[in-house]
């Protein structure tokens, strides 16, 4: 394997800020698809070992259904390798956990995302798009994700997990500090005693929200409630329950995954409707396409853009030998793009059949909030047509720096 040119960096945050590197992921595609990535210095955070880009859609397929051969819980599901004291804490949550010890917790709180609990909410989900939406219809224009799309998942979720509306711009604040940490305008460095940027996911830097998960654990023992923390507190399969830190975790989780996903999946799919402009006629003349519109937008911007695995023995993919230890990191903005697997992969088309993107997962690690964050576009994105004309941009969007969250800080739009 040759080592890649700087033309095929598909590791530095700063390149997807500028766009998803599509050329570049095309010829790994093509040319190396399982292929070393070196993993530089950027900025305060220091030059990892390297790791494997996967970019073919049955390889990632692959890689996320065999968690035997590559680990969730040697080195978590982050590039960037956490500090060695904190590998044993970040393995209590869901996320970052291999079989045996994933299915019992999985199965603990699969209860607590029952479709009849998630639906119940759909009323209140369906007003506050409504509502957000009407507030700048008037206008003419507005900056979509400063003014609508970053409230309406953080609102849905607080009421899903039953967060006191006044506590809920603390979730807001903890998911930008640990998604946006090489962002900057959401960056807040914090050094050790030595000089080193300290990781945002480390115990040290999520201690705030770990006590505050705590409290909401416990008050929701005392005083229950038809939400999701009072399901996770409740939790029993076989006489077993989620203890003090699984609770934490699982709130982290659903504060920072189940926020930041849909936070990003609604300006992307409206960006994507925006710069295909016979596609969003076609929807708004067709509303019965709305359903199979929402997964090809899930396909076209996928929420997630990588996620890390680690190998647990020596293996082969795609005809490259991977060693015991090694990083795999797939690409599912990639995948997406796979001429393989998609038929004219580069053309959005509300009208795809099928369309089986991985934008939630596959295997064992399927996400659990899919229904939930599908449930939001729906309703988003059945407002945004009735309440909005055709929209069109006014001035460029600005991306989230990062090579994980496929994010939009900025997307302005006039009518």
């Amino acid at each position: 394997m040759t080592r890649l040119g700087a033309e095929d960096d598909v590791f530095d945050p700063a390149v997807f800020a500028r766009g998803v590197p599509h050329e570049a992921l095309r010829r790994l595609r093509d040319e190396q698809p399982v292929a070393w990535q070196d993993e530089h210095a950027v900025g305060d955070w220091p030059a990892g070992p390297g790791f494997w880009a996967v970019t073919r859609y049955d390889d990632v397929r692959y890689v996320l259904r065999t968690p035997e051969v590559f680990s969730s819980a040697r080195g978590a599901t982050q590039i960037r390798d956490p500090e060695p004291e904190d590998l044993p804490f970040i393995r209590r949550m869901i996320l970052n956990m291999d079989p045996p010890e994933h299915q019992r917790l999985r199965k603990l709180v699969t209860a607590a995302f029952t479709r009849r609990r998630l639906e119940r909410f759909t009323d209140d989900v369906a007003a506050r798009a409504r509502g957000l939406l009407a507030d700048v219809a008037g206008a003419g224009a507005c900056d979509l994700p400063r003014q609508v799309t970053d409230d309406f998942p953080l609102a849905n979720l607080a009421e899903l997990m039953g967060v006191p509306e006044s506590d809920r711009h603390l979730l807001l604040a903890w998911t930008n500090r640990v998604i946006g940490y090489q962002d900057d305008e959401h960056a807040q460095v914090v050094r050790d005693e030595r000089g080193r940027p300290v990781n945002p996911r480390s115990p040290a830097m999520l201690a705030e929200m770990f006590a505050y998960a705590g409290e909401l654990a416990d008050h929701k023992r005392r005083h229950p409630a038809e939400d999701v923390m009072t399901a996770l507190v409740e939790a029993r399969v076989d006489g077993e329950s989620l203890d003090d830190t699984e609770l934490q975790m699982f709130f982290f989780l659903l504060t920072i995954a189940g926020n930041d996903t849909v936070r990003s999946a609604l300006p992307g799919g409206v960006l994507a409707l925006v710069e295909h402009p016979e596609q969003y006629r076609r929807l708004r003349a067709d509303r019965s396409l709305l359903p199979g519109a929402l997964e090809e937008m899930l396909r076209w911007h996928p929420p997630v853009l990588t996620f890390r695995r680690t190998a647990a023995r020596d293996t082969t993919l795609g005809g490259v030998e991977i060693a015991a230890g090694d990083k795999v990191v797939v690409y599912h903005v990639s995948a997406h793009h796979d001429e393989r697997h998609f038929a004219d992969p580069f053309r959005f088309d509300v009208a795809r059949d099928p369309c089986d993107h991985l934008a939630f997962g596959q295997g064992p690690h399927l996400c659990l909030g899919a229904q939930f964050a599908r449930l939001q576009m729906r309703e988003f994105f059945t407002a945004f047509l009735d309440l909005l004309p055709e929209v069109e941009l006014d001035g460029a969007p600005r991306r989230l720096t990062s090579n994980f969250i496929n994010g939009l800080t900025r997307l302005p739009l006039r009518w």
